[in-house]
């Protein structure tokens, strides 16, 4: 198998000029793949931030209780995300061998898979309530966790038609039509925004508002991409044949993919956790900072998360066409896109910091901080956020995994967890110090991801 590969990477560099096929994607293909998801990223984002902007008028107690349940959400919500992933990358080789029926088939694999784990997710969520926020946070103020319960149950309800949304958004994806989930995006914020301003500022419900908004708009979101991807004429669809059930083959070539990437990201949202509450042991003026400085952190990362959602498309498609010299390209090029467009919108957001924190209705001394995060941030992460999290899908979508998961994690325990704990708590700098300790998390990946592109070891664990 190596040995026809090894051929196949040869014939490729032999051939001329005149010979050389067509690329996969062009300047504007990849202009129409990225463009709508960076619209789509910036979309989702302001959904979270919506609720904290908006919320932020009740008080710091409704602030940190909706911080708290988001940090929670995001490590269920990466678990199912990550299935979505991996039948992303399976559609997307499929497509780029050239075997519709196949890409098809997976694609009812990917719907079937992440839409049960999510409902699986919800249920316990629902079950567990106050034990999962009293387990994780221990004792933190009776005003946050009465927020935090609340948030917590109303999201929780959500988690199925997110599932279902990130897994149909996947299947556009694949098949290199980002716009259909941009369109989507839009609506489910229009939704979330409208519903928040009439249940927070018009009812009074406070965090129970932002909640209800938010579960709403998924509600409609995931509607309206099932009507998509049962359209039987998209190259991509679900069809009759899902009724079929699990067909374990497929599915577990999704999980290949999948079940590292979930580990990865279940495991580091679970160590981002503990820092949460090594940060709620500094009262409520940090977490309303830090919650602050993750709604700005996210903005400023959202080229490079669109960036991240494209390289599963476009490597996967060179892979499963067999152009690895093509993919290793694409790698590079849209690295280089990712660097500089994260580097405009941080220099950006750095100039304008201190306006952008005066939004949110925190006390002098949680403004402060969540200024001094913000910035930390911005400017580290125009050098070590991409080849952290946006190369590492280059990786996956090359059946390289397992390197990603073990690296990430090893890599989130020694940084992000101990020397937090380190520069946090022992050596007294509070949450800059855990910041700090992120940053250095993000250096390490780096080095070791960069590392893994140009020796050509990602490429050896190809279908």
């Amino acid at each position: 198998m190596q040995d026809k590969k090894n051929q196949d990477m040869n014939a490729e560099h032999m051939q001329t000029n005149n010979q050389k096929p067509q690329k996969l994607f062009d300047k504007k293909a990849l202009a129409v793949l990225i463009g709508p998801l960076i619209i789509e990223q910036f979309l989702a984002v302001t959904v979270g931030m919506a609720d904290t902007v908006m919320v932020s008028s009740v008080g710091e107690a409704a602030v940190s209780g909706i911080s708290l349940v988001d940090t929670l959400n995001i490590l269920l919500i990466n678990v199912f995300s990550a299935l979505a992933t991996g039948g992303a990358v399976v559609s997307s080789y499929y497509l780029g061998k050239k075997d519709e029926k196949k890409a098809c088939m997976s694609c009812n694999q990917l719907v079937l898979a992440v839409t049960g784990l999510s409902i699986f997710l919800a249920v316990i969520s629902l079950l567990f309530n106050k034990a999962i926020l009293s387990g994780i946070y221990g004792h933190i103020d009776a005003d946050v966790m009465a927020n935090a319960r609340t948030y917590f149950y109303l999201t929780a309800l959500s988690y199925p038609f997110l599932g279902l949304y990130n897994g149909a958004a996947a299947i556009c994806r694949s098949m290199g039509n980002s716009k259909i989930s941009m369109q989507t995006s839009a609506c489910m914020n229009f939704i979330n925004i409208g519903g928040n301003a009439l249940l927070i500022y018009g009812l009074g419900w406070g965090a129970a508002g932002a909640g209800t908004a938010t579960l709403v708009s998924r509600i409609v979101a995931a509607l309206i991409m099932l009507k998509i991807i049962t359209d039987q004429k998209k190259v991509l669809h679900i069809d009759r044949d899902i009724r079929k059930g699990i067909q374990w083959k497929l599915t577990k070539e999704i999980l290949e993919i999948g079940v590292p990437t979930g580990l990865e990201s279940g495991i580091f949202q679970a160590g981002k956790l503990m820092v949460a509450g090594l940060i709620a042991s500094f009262g409520t003026a940090s977490i309303a900072a830090n919650a602050v400085g993750n709604t700005i952190a996210s903005f400023e990362v959202i080229p490079g998360s669109a960036i991240s959602l494209a390289m599963v498309t476009v490597v996967g498609q060179s892979i499963g066409a067999q152009r690895y010299k093509e993919a290793k390209g694409y790698v590079f090029r849209l690295m280089a896109i990712a660097h500089s467009a994260i580097a405009v919108l941080n220099l950006f957001i750095m100039v304008f910091c201190r306006q952008i924190v005066s939004f949110y209705s925190l006390s002098p001394e949680a403004a402060e901080m969540a200024w001094q995060v913000a910035m930390l941030h911005s400017v580290c992460c125009i050098a070590f956020w991409p080849p952290s999290f946006t190369m590492p899908n280059a990786l996956r979508a090359a059946n390289d995994a397992r390197f990603t998961m073990v690296i990430s994690i090893a890599s989130m325990f020694l940084f992000r967890i101990v020397l937090s704990y380190v520069l946090g708590r022992y050596l007294g700098l509070g949450l800059l110090g855990v910041w700090a300790a992120m940053v250095c998390d993000w250096i390490v990946r780096s080095l070791f991801f960069f590392a893994r592109i140009l020796t050509g070891q990602w490429l050896k664990h190809c279908r």
